[in-house]
């Protein structure tokens, strides 16, 4: 068999159909793939069309990965992931081509490679204050990102998460709001007020009139297109870059520094394991059992202002009456232009 053919299989018939993966997975997977099948072709001296299924050796995989490393410089983490792809393929062989187990069982027993555990990267209380302090609500979109930072750190969401909201996730009276997140599991937070405010305050006010394809999108750029979660990833590097030193920007993710500063928060105020896994999404509580091991001291004149700040309600925040000042101001400008 074609591996062509098998590879078309994979991801029309067994990652859409059978196993429901999500686009973000497959869109993963088709990366490792149009790196491997070119490297394939290249090592046995053979066109992309000739590959076959039995060219799936061991050997061969181990010299992609190998290649990864060596050529294109990835660290072990990226090996690995590219690895599980090709082993995801041997299980779908495993499981629609039995007459193909033994080479499927090869390839799965590859093992993955050592490698570091990275430090969890979370901004401090006083960080994150600053950081909500840098956003110029005056500018054409500082609402929006004042909006998007103070979410991206009550709800502990994924960028791609934040990304895909859309407007009927987020129930003003209730104050909840509905995250869709891996394998296509929802989960609903309970904001703070202040969080939802500013929520029901950009989509009646300050959210850009989408372009039809985007509508239902709660987050929409200046082009009225969706916010991808690259797009939130600038957004925070830009305004972290306003309040920490190089140094300490090189140690986090712009973006999931907010996520692991929820739940550092989460668990510095009591809450018990079970209910930050449920808050962030966890398919497991071995992944929310890291926070563990983290160091949770804090000064408590700053742990008293941080969390005044994020129980205030907007009437109180002096950056929205800044804002509606600023409002204020244009409207009478705009006024005695038009007499």
């Amino acid at each position: 068999m074609k591996l062509s053919t098998c590879i078309h299989q994979f991801f029309v018939h067994y990652l859409a159909r059978i196993k429901g993966s999500t686009e973000q997975t497959i869109k993963a997977y088709r990366d490792t793939f149009t790196l491997f099948v070119p490297f394939a072709a290249t090592h046995l001296a053979i066109k992309i069309e000739s590959l076959r299924v039995d060219h799936l050796t061991p050997d061969l995989i181990l010299g992609f990965l190998d290649h990864l490393e060596s050529e294109r410089k990835n660290i072990a983490r990226t090996r690995n992931l590219r690895l599980a792809t090709l082993k995801s393929l041997a299980k779908m062989i495993r499981f629609m081509y039995p007459e193909k187990r033994r080479l499927a069982e090869r390839i799965i027993s590859i093992p993955q490679k050592r490698t570091q555990k990275q430090l969890i990267g979370f901004l401090y209380q006083e960080e994150i204050l600053k950081t909500f302090e840098a956003v110029d609500l005056k500018k054409k979109q500082g609402l929006r990102d004042y909006t998007l930072l103070h979410l991206l750190h009550d709800s502990g969401a994924r960028a791609s998460e934040v990304a895909t909201l859309k407007v009927d996730y987020f129930d003003p009276q209730q104050q909840t709001l509905a995250i869709l997140g891996k394998a296509n599991r929802y989960r609903q937070l309970k904001l703070r007020s202040k969080t939802a405010q500013l929520i029901e305050l950009y989509i009646k006010k300050y959210r850009p009139i989408p372009k039809p394809l985007y509508r239902h999108r709660l987050f929409i750029n200046q082009r009225g297109e969706e916010l991808t979660r690259h797009g939130i990833y600038r957004i925070c590097r830009k305004y972290l870059s306003m309040v920490l030193p190089p140094k300490r920007l090189k140690q986090i993710n712009p973006a999931h520094s907010f996520r692991h500063s929820c739940a550092v928060n989460m668990l510095a105020s009591g809450s018990s394991l079970s209910e930050i896994k449920n808050h962030l999404g966890h398919e497991n509580v071995e992944s929310t059992m890291v926070y563990l091991h983290m160091d949770l001291s804090r000064k408590r004149q700053v742990q008293k202002k941080f969390i005044e700040y994020t129980q205030s309600v907007l009437p109180h925040d002096p950056k929205i009456e800044d804002l509606i000042d600023w409002e204020n101001k244009k409207g009478i400008m705009d006024w005695l232009d038009s007499l």
